[in-house]
């Protein structure tokens, strides 16, 4: 069993509008934005990362904007809504500016004794805030947010599935525990976590297969402290007999992948570097940081790319 693993490190997903997805994060969820980059594999598209003050893995929410793209149709096979932790007592506070700035399918609810707010983002992106108690993490209070109601990062995801037996055992392998069971929601927990140690398994056995587009999440990475830990869970993952990906640089964060039975693509990233390799704290993602293998095209780049500004 892996025992280096202590919860998300960051849920990426796929947009259709780059100031919009902005916007959303920004102004109307009040995270910080941490990176400004591309898509290391198309340089015409943006990589925008939203978080906390310092990206602290756990809290980091990031994007491609493709514009223009399809909706993509919520189905199985996917991670179905990404869950993030906002303080006890702050339901009521978001309820209210949800309303006043015309968020979509705000739905009171409460899942496994939490009180949550569920919401979609600008492309359907299935969301939840949780009221969490005891969690200490310094929330990002810049855009105006007050320390008793601001994100803390994300408490954990949903995953959807028609078959959840496998995806139970590798969540096991992978260091969670089962805690409890709620009508066809399983969830689990990483015990002594970082504060995003928790994932639903949702059991929906007749429902159609989805299928990606914005709104979609693309994959879901998992935090591991650095490379020498990363190296372990990658050989650990491969004797297990899946087909994991060589160590990627993604500059911020080194990366593996791989595809779940369930069909999600998962990654295990790690805490080194962080987002302040190349900017100060104070700065971080107002300039547009490349790749070194891009820079020479900055110039064509930039032109490309769309502002960001209101």
């Amino acid at each position: 069993m892996i025992k280096d693993i202590k919860g998300l490190h960051h849920v990426t997903s796929m947009a259709s509008d780059a100031k919009q997805n902005n916007r959303f994060f920004t102004d109307t969820l009040g995270l910080r934005r941490v990176k400004k980059t591309v898509n290391f594999d198309d340089p015409s598209v943006y990589h925008l990362y939203y978080g906390d003050e310092n990206g602290t893995p756990g809290t980091v929410m990031t994007y491609f904007p493709f514009p223009n793209m399809m909706l993509g149709r919520p189905g199985v096979g996917e991670v179905g809504e990404t869950q993030f932790a906002i303080p006890k007592g702050a339901l009521s506070f978001w309820k209210d500016r949800f309303a006043i700035q015309g968020v979509g399918g705000v739905e009171a609810d409460t899942v496994f004794g939490a009180k949550r707010l569920r919401f979609i983002g600008p492309d359907g992106d299935g969301f939840a805030l949780v009221e969490t108690a005891d969690d200490n993490r310094a929330a990002w209070i810049g855009e105006g947010m007050s320390e008793d109601v601001a994100i803390r990062g994300f408490s954990g995801a949903r995953f959807n599935l028609h078959d959840t037996a496998a995806t139970e055992e590798l969540l096991r392998f992978m260091g969670y525990e089962r805690a409890e069971a709620e009508g066809d929601v399983t969830r689990f927990i990483i015990p002594g976590g970082n504060g995003a140690d928790t994932i639903d398994l949702a059991l929906l056995p007749k429902t159609p297969f989805a299928r990606q587009g914005a709104g979609s999440v693309h994959h879901i990475a998992f935090a591991v402290e650095n490379r020498e830990k990363q190296l372990e869970v990658r050989k650990a993952l491969m004797d297990t007999g899946y087909q994991v990906t060589p160590v990627i640089d993604r500059d911020y964060f080194w990366a593996i992948y791989f595809r779940t039975p369930g069909g999600i693509l998962f990654e295990i990233a790690t805490n080194e570097p962080g987002f302040d390799r190349d900017e100060d704290t104070a700065h971080l993602g107002e300039a547009l940081k490349l790749p070194s293998r891009y820079e020479n095209f900055r110039e064509q780049i930039e032109a490309n790319l769309e502002s960001l500004a209101a």
